[in-house]
């Protein structure tokens, strides 16, 4: 009996270390950043590994604000997009392998954020369809061209059928035009928009640091 309630203490140990290994994070150094010091953000076009040709154009409207929020001076993206379509550099792949610097002296950035779209896509699954994004953020210094941040986040969304009429026929038929709706047309800008809210305001030691236009500058680094 002894043994079989020491084996059983021993399991539950090892699920809770499992558990805690599973969810801890990793943390960013903010020692690079915190060197570079950035005031301005110049956010480059966005690289699409997607199947989707409207996805960039989307994504790029929905980072100025997020990263303003974060306290920093945001280079207007539709102004930076043509720009580099002007001095022919209009592929967003051609933009992310330009040398960093370079394009900083164009614009006169402290720092360029790079964004590839990896999924951004809608998937049909039984009786329901799923939504998904994927992004991947890096911001080099545009002293040394070196990385300073970076950050990989995903996101899932799949509708749900809340009101249930009672009629199991009914409510199959509901889920199966829900699914079909949200196949043909799917909504992809609440997803991003949420993405970028965790990524760049997330807590310390995983998110963008405070910018020169907050009161929590140069204060909410990781310790």
């Amino acid at each position: 009996m002894k043994k079989m309630t020491l084996l059983l203490l021993m399991l539950q140990l090892i699920i809770m270390f499992t558990i805690g290994c599973a969810t801890t994070q990793k943390k960013n150094d903010y020692s690079a950043f915190k060197a570079a010091d950035p005031h301005s953000i110049l956010v480059l076009p966005v690289v699409n590994r997607s199947v989707d040709v409207d996805a960039p154009d989307y994504f790029l409207s929905t980072l100025t604000i997020p990263l303003a929020e974060r306290g920093y001076y945001v280079f207007p993206v539709d102004m930076v997009k043509h720009l580099l379509e002007d001095d022919g550099m209009s592929d967003a792949d051609l933009v992310h392998n330009a040398d960093t610097m370079k394009l900083c002296s164009l614009f006169g950035s402290d720092s360029n954020l790079y964004v590839s779209i990896e999924r951004w896509d809608a998937k049909y699954m039984f009786l329901s369809t799923q939504v998904t994004v994927d992004f991947d953020y890096k911001l080099k210094d545009c002293k040394t061209g070196d990385l300073i941040w970076s950050a990989r986040k995903g996101m899932v969304y799949s509708p749900q059928q809340q009101n249930r009429s009672g009629n199991p026929l009914a409510d199959l038929v509901v889920m199966a035009l829900s699914a079909a709706i949200t196949k043909a047309s799917p909504n992809y800008m609440p997803l991003a928009h949420q993405v970028n809210g965790t990524v760049f305001a997330y807590p310390q030691g995983q998110g963008l640091p405070a910018g020169p236009y907050l009161k929590e500058y140069r204060k909410d680094y990781e310790k």
